[in-house]
């Protein structure tokens, strides 16, 4: 089971500011931020799955973000998908493509993607 994700970040208020508004509407919130670093759970606690964000690297390098690497979101509704959506990109996000139906599956998947100011890829989905 894991227990937390850390990202990677070279701007922690940019990406603060990101993770705040994207996250809201997955249940997610700031659970602190401190000494360059920034922490989210379910329901503003400390427990699930946490992310954690981190403006320090092991090697001292800039932070950049996985190529062929993305984090998945499971979201309570289709509003709530596009409301994160839109809430990332109002807040520094890229658009890596918009909500809708992705695929032919049952129950159908309906998903959006975004990079946050780092570069780092996200998607909020809902099956159902």
């Amino acid at each position: 089971m894991i227990g937390y994700v850390t990202i990677g970040s070279n701007d922690i208020d940019a990406s603060c500011k990101f993770y705040d508004a994207a996250l809201s509407p997955l249940g997610y919130a700031r659970t602190f931020c401190e000494g360059g670093w920034a922490g989210y759970g379910p329901g503003g606690k400390k427990e699930g799955l946490e992310i954690y964000i981190a403006a320090a690297t092991a090697n001292g390098e800039p932070a950049t973000y996985g190529n062929g690497s993305m984090l998945a979101f499971k979201a309570p509704s289709r509003a709530a998908v596009e409301a994160f959506h839109a809430a990332a990109l109002a807040n520094g996000g890229k658009d890596e493509g918009g909500p809708g139906v992705r695929g032919e599956y049952d129950p159908p998947y309906y998903g959006a993607y975004v990079r946050d100011p780092t570069g780092n890829k996200f998607v909020a989905y809902f099956k159902g």
